[in-house]
């Protein structure tokens, strides 16, 4: 067996992304499993470089995993021969200029979304990476989520016969941090910082919709700013001024329709924080993180509609459970798998800069909506 060890400079590590999912849940799982596989017998290593500008977190998040290759100077890590692989997860702001030294540096860059904080910006990190010959990838991790696995198996099998619909419900209470801690950071919630649920959940929208089913071809959204004060993590009461709360209704090629609502003003009355229901002419089914149940056409029941008398069935013992058939790993680490194959070995990753930007293009595009109220089509996007 032969080891090929890989440095990878990790950006943002001290965040809540960058930490639980990428170097705790990825990287170092990967570590644990003794390195990924190829087929031709040599094992990826990966030799986490840790980035951050708080000294202290920094030195505590390595010294927690007996880690000790960690800086705060990003162009001393990027300096680095051994350093193949820039990955950035801070927060929007500071990720452009992060990833232009990466380009510069000639390092395979793998975001987190959204690549830039306009599709012009991203689409100009496209054309620099392209000119530069290098890899590149952005997080879409839902993709890779067993319930949405589960959903595209179905799709596939031309279980739905004619997709007609989406519907899909996302999000949980943020508490507004006065008399409990809010579970975000406070930027979430500052236009002027890079917040807004806009920005932050409709290039997912973009890559679920896409990747399932098809291409989005015009938005209509309205947004929302549903908490006007919230209190940030020093106590300080702040103005909320990014939107909180975004109802999307997204026409896709070939006449699905799918309408989204995202929401940190909402308390859940469902089994997991996000799902989507998809009704067909053959079938419908309701996928979440993990589950997914369907309901063929030929099973279907016949409801009736009579408010003067209390429903006696049982709407959701009706469904039947998508059975995993698999065993599933952490989404984040199933990309990550992906991208070091595609590094290392070549193998196909289409995940890569211009599909980060067809994610930004969409958040620019839902805002656009909200702020004229009005639909607005979607253009192509090509290098």
């Amino acid at each position: 067996m032969t080891r090929r060890s890989i440095g990878i400079i990790v950006n943002g590590v001290t965040g809540r992304m960058g930490y639980r999912q990428h170097l705790v849940r990825s990287l170092l799982a990967l570590r644990e499993q003794g390195g990924l596989a190829l087929p031709d017998g040599t094992r990826i290593w990966p030799e986490p470089i840790l980035v951050g500008r708080d000294e202290g977190r920094l030195r505590a998040v390595a010294e927690r995993h007996g880690l000790t290759d960690w800086t705060t100077d990003l162009s001393a890590a990027l300096a680095r021969e051994d350093a193949e692989i820039y990955f950035d997860a801070q927060v929007t702001q500071q990720r452009e200029k992060a990833i232009r030294q990466a380009i510069e540096a000639g390092k395979h860059i793998y975001t987190e979304k959204p690549l830039a904080e306009s599709s012009a910006a991203a689409m100009e990190l496209v054309r620099a990476a392209d000119a530069a010959g290098i890899r590149t990838g952005v997080v879409q991790d839902k993709l890779f989520l067993p319930g949405l696995r589960k959903l595209k198996r179905l799709i596939d099998g031309g279980f739905f016969g004619r997709i007609l619909s989406v519907r899909g419900e996302f999000g949980y209470w943020v508490f507004e941090g006065d008399w409990q801690p809010a579970q975000r950071p406070s930027w979430n919630y500052r236009v002027e910082d890079g917040g807004g649920i806009i920005m932050d959940m409709f290039p997912h929208w973009q890559y679920v919709l896409e990747e399932l089913f098809a291409p989005v071809r015009a938005v209509t959204c309205l947004a929302a700013t549903h908490i006007p004060q919230r209190v940030d993590e020093a106590g300080r009461s702040y103005p909320a001024t990014a939107d909180d709360a975004a109802y999307g209704i997204f026409e896709l090629e070939g006449g699905v329709v799918a309408a989204l609502n995202s929401s940190w003003c909402t308390r859940v009355h469902r089994d997991e924080l996000v799902e989507f229901h998809v009704d067909g002419t053959e079938g419908s089914a309701v996928a979440g993180l993990r589950r997914c149940r369907v309901q063929h056409r030929a099973v279907t029941p016949k409801p009736v509609w009579n408010p003067d008398l209390p429903a006696t069935e049982d709407f959701r013992a009706q469904w039947t459970e998508v059975p995993d058939n698999e065993e599933f790993d952490n989404g984040f680490k199933a990309q990550w798998e992906a991208f070091l194959r595609h590094v290392v070995a070549g193998d196909p990753f289409h995940w890569d800069f211009l599909a980060g930007v067809r994610g930004v293009q969409l958040a620019e595009l839902g805002l656009e909506s909200a702020r004229e109220g009005r639909r607005v089509e979607v253009p192509e996007l090509t290098r």
